[in-house]
């Protein structure tokens, strides 16, 4: 295992290695089964490979024919990630039932979440917290108070207008997750308080 390089688990429909935009897939959860067959996460993991091509990269799939998912899906997907440690976690989804918050917390100060803000675990101290920004360029991001504030479009599709293309929060944590992935890069510690710093210092 090469612990020079970043490890990064995009959990979500999992990712067709087969895509122009993927650059590398360093495996994934299910092990014999993260293929992506709605394409929604394939766009994701694109959009952060885009910022972060040397990372090494991990599908964790909680979506299947459609983008609905559990929460004990959701945190056996988490704990998959930490278990085989990632350096960052990109969890574009999240719950918005309080209920479910103490769920995530043991999970929280063993990787850097990047998660959207509004649901759980995107609420929680800690956390990377992530909205979407239409008038943010896909190469900058900004902080508005404990939230970031990125694009809501992935990498553009030649041929494809923005506004026909997929956007939303999803592509705005997976912007902010190749920024964070960026700042990273040039750490020794890891830890959320030092990300966070180098990401207030460089806006």
């Amino acid at each position: 295992m090469d612990r020079t390089r970043l490890r990064i688990a995009v959990i979500d429909s999992g990712v067709n290695p087969s895509h122009p935009h993927i650059s590398r897939v360093d495996g994934g959860f299910p092990e014999n089964d993260f293929l992506d067959r709605l394409g929604h996460g394939t766009a994701v993991m694109a959009a952060i490979q885009e910022k972060a091509p040397e990372a090494e990269y991990f599908a964790v799939r909680v979506f299947d024919r459609e983008l609905r998912t559990n929460i004990d899906a959701l945190i056996a997907a988490i704990e998959w990630s930490i278990d085989h440690k990632m350096d960052i976690v990109n969890l574009s989804l999240g719950t918005s039932n309080p209920a479910h918050a103490e769920k995530f917390a043991p999970w929280i100060a063993r990787a850097i979440i990047v998660s959207a803000a509004g649901v759980y675990p995107g609420e929680l101290p800690g956390v990377i917290r992530v909205s979407p920004d239409p008038n943010c360029p896909r190469d900058q991001y900004r902080s508005e108070g404990e939230t970031f504030c990125a694009s809501g479009y992935p990498r553009p599709m030649p041929g494809v207008p923005p506004e026909r293309n997929l956007n939303g929060v999803s592509f705005a944590v997976a912007n902010m997750t190749g920024f964070v992935a960026r700042a990273c890069e040039g750490l020794v510690d890891r830890s959320y308080e030092s990300v966070r710093a180098k990401l207030a210092g460089s806006v």
